[in-house]
């Protein structure tokens, strides 16, 4: 039986996901690219669902923060002012006899990929010295590929939030305290990703950064810190698996008073969830010196004319769906006969109910393709099947995390009542057509995590 602490729950779940559609390798009929993967169908749905959940909580239900979508190229000067051209960079070694690449701070956890039980350096080849290696990946934009051309695809959201401050402030009339919120692809050319999905090289980024008054930032930095690490115990995570760190004074940034990071218990070890970061004024001052625009806000009333300080709270939406899927992966065994579930919260799960005719006869088809068609009106996600004995139908259904199942029978031809099956007790009630959509949105928003 697997746990979140088992050294095969990985292997289990990079399984799982290419077995029922979540996350396939990149380009595999050509051998594959390093660390790169396209989302199938079931991913596809988790990771948007994973990035409504967030927008939703982030900005729909509150009235101080806004939406930005800014562009993946920016000007080459962003990343020059903001010191990626510069200082974004990692140290790296290689190794000369097996031509490996490895991070010099990060060498315990490394492994020579000739001899896998040993450490790089150990395996009889010598290490390069160190180096700087910057993680930004160049392009060129024009017809003519010159030094004038050069530009890069953005290694992080949150400059083009910093670029359009004054026009979100001007166009939104909104002050600080108030936040711009931002979903996108950044890209980071790691030379040492793993854990499948965990560290890639391109990913999809969820970052806000809230503006405010120099003398509240310490209040609102633990506001955010409590707010972000709320989310995910709301979304089912389990809270012993999670951890706040303060970031020690020398892993800090620069350009930070005080960084946060939600960590969770992978099978791999205690790993950054999210990071929550006081970036206090650097952004906005640099990108205001190096343009000649002034962006520091005036306020009206005080009369007075600062830099706000920010407070951003940023994650990845892909390590976030894997991190939703380990915690949610659950193994059990049913009347002598092994059970895998997903236990997702119904906010994120990719299918939210599996609709299922008994046989495929005496019109239980087509009154199952009527129900169905009505909850996807009510804008549930729903999955239709026919094949196979019931059971085995409820199991696909467990593995791919669908909570709630309903099978038209025989009876509910005649009275018009049918069977919901709950995922994680595998309770069945029996339900009024008539009462379904309300039982069913009754049962999502009262759901708990399952004890075990």
């Amino acid at each position: 039986m697997a746990t979140q602490t088992d050294p095969q729950l990985m292997d289990k779940i990079v399984s799982l996901c290419k077995r029922r559609g979540f996350v396939f390798p990149a380009s595999e009929i050509y051998g594959g690219i390093g660390n790169t993967y396209d989302y199938g169908p079931m991913g596809v749905e988790l990771l948007r669902r994973v990035r409504n959940s967030w927008w939703n909580r982030t900005v729909v239900e509150r009235s101080d923060v806004v939406g930005l979508d800014s562009a993946i190229i920016q000007h080459p000067k962003t990343w020059e002012t903001s010191g990626h051209v510069q200082g974004f960079t990692d140290p790296m070694v290689d190794c000369k006899k097996c031509k490996a690449r490895f991070r010099a701070d990060k060498l315990d956890d490394a492994r020579c990929p000739e001899r896998p039980s040993k450490k790089p350096g150990e395996c009889g080849g010598e290490l390069t010295e160190a180096r700087a290696f910057n993680l930004m990946f160049k392009t060129n934009v024009g017809p003519v590929e010159s030094s004038a051309s050069v530009a890069y695809l953005r290694p992080e959201t949150a400059q083009g939030i910093f670029l359009n401050f004054q026009n979100v402030l001007n166009s939104s009339r909104i002050k600080p305290p108030f936040g711009i919120a931002q979903i996108g692809k950044s890209f980071r050319n790691e030379i040492t990703p793993g854990n499948f999905v965990f560290r890639t090289r391109e990913f999809e980024q969820a970052e806000m950064e809230f503006f405010v008054p120099p003398a509240q930032n310490d209040s609102w930095y633990a506001y955010w810190k409590n707010e972000r690490r709320q989310w995910y115990v709301d979304l089912g995570i389990d809270p012993a698996k999670l951890r706040m760190r303060e970031h020690e004074k020398a892993e800090l940034a620069h350009y930070s008073v005080g960084t946060c990071d939600v960590e969770y218990e992978y099978p791999f070890g205690w790993g950054e969830l999210e990071g929550i970061a006081c970036r206090t004024d650097f952004d906005l001052r640099r990108h205001s010196e190096a343009s000649g625009i002034d962006l520091r806000y005036f306020d009206p009333e005080t009369k007075e004319r600062y830099f706000p300080y920010v407070i951003e709270p940023a994650g990845g939406i892909n390590r976030i769906a894997l991190t939703l899927m380990i915690d949610a992966y659950h193994e059990d065994v049913v009347d002598g006969e092994p059970r895998l579930s997903l236990r997702f919260h119904p906010e994120i799960a990719p299918i939210t109910v599996g609709v299922f005719p008994l046989v495929k006869k005496e019109g239980m088809p087509e009154r199952a393709h009527e129900i169905e068609s009505e909850l996807r009106r009510a804008r549930m996600a729903t999955y239709y099947d026919e094949k196979a004995a019931i059971g085995r139908r409820y199991r696909r259904q467990d593995e791919v995390g669908t909570p709630y199942c309903v099978t038209i029978d025989g009876e509910t031809l005649k009275d018009d009542v049918v069977t919901v099956r709950h995922r994680d007790s595998m309770a069945q009630e029996r339900v009024k057509v008539a009462e379904l959509r309300a039982c069913l949105e009754n049962a999502m928003r009262s759901w708990k995590r399952p004890a075990g």
